[in-house]
C-alpha cells in the first residue's frame, strides 16, 4: 500500500500475469508494489469511483490443503476489522470480494515508503521517532478500544505517506477480536517473530499486550537502528524473546538516557502483567517520557542501521511458527555458568580516603539532582492536551498531574461558558519550565452592561458618548429624513432603556437628517428679481454672486448652487449667480445702498466716487455716471449719486 509510483516493465508484466486484469469487472491493476507471506498487493484504479486503490490478492497456494479455511477466515476477517476502525492513523478498508478464484481486499492507497525504510536511511531523530509512535499507538489505542489486537506490528506495516510523512498503520490481517484469540488452542504461532511477545511464542496466547510488545521492539528498532534479539533463524529469535529481556537502548546509543531505558523496558517486560494493559496506558507513557527528553537531544539524528543479515530479514518477516510444547522453551536454554563464590571481604579498616571519597560521591549526587531539576530534562514538562474547554478545576489538575504549576486569569467572553478555560499560555503540547507558571484564561462569561436611559430624543454625538460609557462600543449609525426632530437627534434605537446587553452586541441607533429634501426651482434666465420671488416661495434664502459673463444678459440668473432641479434641506440658502455682462460693462447698482454698490463696483474693476447726501441720512444709490449697461474700460470711476 506505501512506496513510490511505480511503472511496471515489459519483463514484470511477463513475471506477473495480473498486471493489466480487471477485477470483478471495476478494479484494473497497474503495478505490483509489495509482496508479502500471505499476499500480494497491487496499485489499481477503481474505474466506478475513478480513484487509486490499493488490491490486496491472497496467494492462491493458502487456499489449499488444511490451513485453507484458517487463511481464508483470517484474510477475510482482515476486512471486517480494519473496516471497524476510523482513526487517522490506520489504512482505510474499504471492500472484499472474490473474483473467480482470487481473494482480495481494496484498500487506501498510501503512496510513499514504510518505516523500515525511514530506520535503514539512518536520518530519523528521536524527536521524530516519538511523533511516529505516537500515532501508531494511538491508532492501536482505537483498535484496542473495540477489543481487536493488530497482531503484527512491525516497520513495513507502518506507512508513511509521500508529501507529508504522516504515519497510517496497515494489514489488520492477523487481527481478531481479543474474545477470540485469548483461547488460542492451536499449535501454530502466526505473526512476525521479530516483533513476538514471549507469551504468544510460548502459551500461543495473545492479547492487547502483545501489541504494546511489539512497539516496545519498534521502538527500541527506530531508537538503535537494529534488533534487540537477533539470531540464526526464527527459533532462535523466538527463544532469545521468551528467556532474554530486552537490553537498555543506552548501551547502543550512547545520547539515549534512563528515561528511555525505562519506557522500552516497560513496553518489553516479559512478564506481560509488567507491561501497560492497552495502547492507551502505552501513550500516556510515551508522552510522559518525551516530556523528560531535553530539546538538544531530541533532534540528533540516529546512526544509519547496518545492513540486516539474512536471518534479521527472515525473523522480520510474518510466518507460521510450530509453538513448542510447555516447558520446551525453558528446557533448551543453555546451561548457565554458576556464578564464583565471591571470597570473604577483608575486615573493614576505618580509612580517611575512603570517607573522603564517599563524601564526594554524595556531593556528586546532589549536584546532579540538583542539575537535573533545575536545568536537565527534570526542570521541564509538556503542556498537556485537554486543558482547554475544560472547567478551570480540570485544567488546573491537568497541569498539576504533569508536574506544572497552574495560575489563571479571567476574562469575559461571549462564547465560552463561565468557568471554562478559553486559552492557555503556553499553548497545549508546548515544552515548559516547571517553575514557571501555566497561565489559564478562565471565561467569566457574557459580559452584561446596562443600556443608558433617554436614548432616543439625545444628539447623536451624545448618544454615543452615553452608549461607550457603559461598555457599549459596537455602535452602527444610519440616517432617515424626518420632519419630527431636529436634524442628527436619535429617532429610534435597537436597545430600550435600561436593557441588559452584552458588550459585544451592536448596538443600532437611527438619527434624523432633519426634514425631507425640498426640489430647488429652476431659475436660470430669469431677471434677478424674478428668481428671488420663486426661490423665496419655496421657503428658501437667498444669497447673490455677480459675475461677468459675455452671453447672459446684465441682470440675469445664469445659475444657482443647489442647481435647479436638485434637492435642498427646507429652509436652507440658495445662492443666485448674476450676470454683470460682458467685463468692461458698468454694472447696474441703483436701489443698492451705499457699502454695496461700492462692493459691486470694485469687485467689478472700477473706482467709485460717491455724491450727495444719502451716505448721510441713509438713503440709496439713485444714479450712476455713466449709467448701468455702459461700456467703461476696467480701472475708470463710476459716479454714484444719493439724495
Amino acid at each position: 500500500m506505501g512506496g513510490p509510483p511505480y511503472t511496471p516493465t515489459v519483463a514484470q508484466v511477463t513475471a506477473d500475469p495480473l498486471i493489466g486484469r480487471l477485477v470483478d469487472g471495476r478494479y484494473e491493476i497497474v503495478a505490483r508494489v509489495a509482496r508479502g507471506g500471505m499476499a500480494t498487493v497491487y496499485r489499481a484504479h477503481d474505474s466506478r469511483l475513478n480513484r487509486e486503490i490499493a488490491l490486496k490478492v491472497m496467494h492462491p497456494h493458502l487456499a489449499e490443503g488444511e490451513q485453507a479455511a484458517s487463511f481464508r477466515q483470517r484474510f477475510e476477517r482482515e476486512a471486517r476489522s480494519a473496516a471497524g476502525l476510523q482513526h487517522h492513523g490506520v489504512v482505510a478498508v474499504y471492500d472484499q470480494g472474490t473474483d473467480g478464484d482470487m481473494r482480495y481486499l481494496t484498500m487506501e492507497y498510501v503512496p510513499g515508503t514504510n518505516l523500515r525504510q525511514l530506520i535503514r536511511d539512518g536520518s530519523l531523530t528521536l524527536r521524530r521517532s516519538f511523533a511516529i509512535l505516537d500515532v501508531v499507538l494511538s491508532a492501536l489505542a482505537a483498535a484496542h478500544a473495540k477489543e481487536i489486537v493488530h497482531r503484527d506490528i512491525k516497520p513495513e506495516n507502518v506507512l508513511l505517506e509521500a508529501g507529508t510523512g504522516r504515519p497510517k498503520v496497515a494489514d489488520f490481517g492477523l487481527a481478531r477480536a481479543v474474545s477470540e484469540v485469548s483461547n488460542t488452542t492451536t499449535g501454530t504461532v502466526l505473526g512476525t517473530v521479530a516483533y513476538l511477545a514471549p507469551e504468544t511464542i510460548s502459551t500461543g496466547h495473545v492479547d492487547m499486550r502483545a501489541d504494546v510488545y511489539a512497539v516496545g521492539i519498534l521502538a527500541f528498532e527506530m531508537f538503535t537502528g537494529r534488533l534487540p534479539h537477533e539470531g540464526e533463524g526464527p527459533i532462535q529469535v523466538a527463544y532469545a524473546h521468551v528467556n532474554s529481556d530486552v537490553p537498555p537502548v543506552s548501551a547502543f546509543a550512547g545520547h539515549l538516557g534512563r528515561p528511555l531505558d525505562l519506557l522500552v523496558r516497560s513496553l518489553t517486560a516479559r512478564d506481560p502483567d509488567r507491561r501497560p494493559r492497552d495502547a492507551a496506558m502505552a501513550l500516556d507513557a510515551l508522552r510522559n517520557t518525551f516530556q523528560r527528553i531535553p530539546n538538544e537531544v531530541l533532534d540528533i539524528p540516529a546512526s544509519a542501521a547496518p545492513p540486516p543479515s539474512p536471518a534479521a530479514v527472515k525473523a522480520a518477516r510474518t510466518a507460521v511458527v510450530e509453538r513448542p510444547a510447555a516447558g520446551r522453551w525453558v528446557a533448551h536454554q543453555p546451561a548457565q555458568p554458576q556464578p564464583p563464590v565471591p571470597a570473604a571481604p577483608p575486615a573493614p579498616k576505618a580509612r580517611r580516603g575512603s570517607k573522603v571519597l564517599l563524601a564526594l560521591a554524595l556531593i556528586a549526587v546532589l549536584l546532579g539532582a540538583w542539575w537535573y531539576t533545575e536545568s536537565g530534562p527534570g526542570a521541564y514538562a509538556v503542556v498537556p492536551d485537554g486543558v482547554v474547554g475544560v472547567t478551570v478545576e480540570a485544567a488546573e489538575e491537568a497541569l498539576t498531574a504533569a508536574g506544572l504549576r497552574p495560575t489563571s486569569v479571567q476574562q469575559h467572553d461571549s462564547d465560552v461558558p463561565e468557568g471554562e478555560v478559553i486559552s492557555a499560555v503556553p499553548g497545549e503540547g508546548q515544552r515548559w519550565h516547571r517553575d514557571e507558571p501555566v497561565r489559564l484564561v478562565v471565561s467569566l462569561g457574557q459580559e452584561l452592561a446596562e443600556a443608558p436611559a433617554g436614548l432616543v430624543g439625545m444628539d447623536e454625538r451624545a448618544a454615543r458618548a452615553a452608549l461607550k460609557g457603559v461598555g457599549l462600543t459596537d455602535i452602527e449609525v444610519s440616517r432617515e429624513y424626518t420632519s419630527d426632530g431636529p436634524r442628527d437627534e436619535v429617532i429610534w434605537a435597537s436597545v430600550r432603556d435600561g436593557d441588559m446587553v452584552p458588550t459585544d452586541e451592536r448596538v443600532r441607533l437611527t438619527v434624523s437628517d432633519g426634514p425631507p429634501p425640498v426640489t430647488v426651482p429652476d431659475v436660470a434666465g430669469l431677471e434677478v428679481d424674478d428668481a428671488t420671488a420663486a426661490l423665496s416661495a419655496e421657503k428658501f434664502k437667498v444669497a447673490r454672486e455677480d459675475v461677468f459673463d459675455e452671453e447672459a444678459p446684465a441682470g440675469t440668473v445664469i445659475w444657482t448652487e443647489p442647481d435647479g432641479d436638485k434637492g435642498a434641506a427646507e429652509g436652507g440658502t440658495v445662492t443666485v449667480f448674476v450676470s454683470l455682462g460682458p467685463e468692461g460693462t458698468v454694472p447696474d447698482v441703483v436701489g443698492m445702498s451705499v457699502e454695496d454698490a461700492q462692493d459691486t463696483l470694485e469687485k467689478a474693476g472700477y473706482e467709485v466716487e460717491l455724491r450727495g447726501f444719502g451716505e448721510l441720512f441713509g438713503e440709496g444709490v439713485v444714479e450712476t455716471d455713466p449709467v448701468a449697461g455702459e461700456q467703461l474700460k476696467q480701472g475708470g470711476t463710476v459716479t454714484i449719486w444719493t439724495l
